[in-house]
């Protein structure tokens, strides 16, 4: 029987330039194109003459969806994994899909087109030790965010994490709460995006910083 592969492809997190040849190819080439959200990978397939037929996987998808896609690729049908900006996995459900789809089927060949990634690049900007660092994901909204924050201050090693524009501000107010004020931070806004910008300082000056609580953003704290 032959058996379809699955590909994990990275795709541009702002910049449509940033996006791989490999990763073009892939799409192409692929039987289907599962995507967090159709409409946002459409946009991106659309400006590459991609016509490749979509399929939604996202964070609600539940175990009927997976069911289906090990069934495709059980049939011999090659798929490619996307999410709408960056590495399917990191800080994304796509790791739950591969998890189920290695657990189910003994011989699935998975394959990894690598890019763009927002934590590596706001890690290579940061100029931050990066031989050890530690990538917590987004802050809680509500619950253990507290205790978030205190686990920030108290690692040994480069930490980086997301935030979103709506708790920007909150989160570095609780930041300059519990780092030591000289604490260097780098707070990277729009990545490769128009409008891209890095606020660089201590806690205490970034907290004085006017920083446009607009757009995406990933926080870099020095060890």
């Amino acid at each position: 029987m032959n058996i379809g592969t699955l590909y994990i492809v990275a795709t541009p997190i702002g910049n449509l330039g940033d996006m791989t040849m490999r990763a073009v190819e892939t799409l192409k080439n692929v039987d289907v194109v599962l995507c967090e959200d159709t409409r946002v990978t459409k946009k991106l397939l659309n400006h590459y003459d991609i016509d490749t037929k979509t399929m939604s996987y996202h964070q609600h998808s539940g175990e009927e969806r997976m069911a289906e896609v090990v069934n495709m690729l059980e049939d011999g049908k090659n798929l490619a994994l996307v999410t709408d900006a960056g590495t399917p996995g990191i800080s994304d459900p796509g790791n739950k899909l591969v998890s189920h789809v290695t657990r189910s089927m003994e011989h699935v060949t998975i394959v990894a087109v690598p890019g763009v990634s927002a934590v590596t690049a706001a890690l290579s900007v940061s100029g931050f030790a990066t031989d050890k660092f530690v990538f917590m994901g987004f802050p809680p909204h509500k619950k253990r965010r507290g205790q978030f924050f205190e686990e920030i201050a108290a690692s040994k090693y480069t930490v980086c994490f997301y935030e979103s524009c709506h708790r920007i501000e909150k989160c570095l107010a609780q930041l300059a709460e519990v780092l030591d004020a000289d604490r260097q931070v780098c707070v990277c806004r729009e990545l490769t995006k128009k409008f891209e910008s890095v606020y660089r300082g201590s806690i205490a000056e970034i907290a004085q910083m006017d920083i446009p609580a607009k757009g995406e953003f990933v926080i870099v704290i020095r060890h």
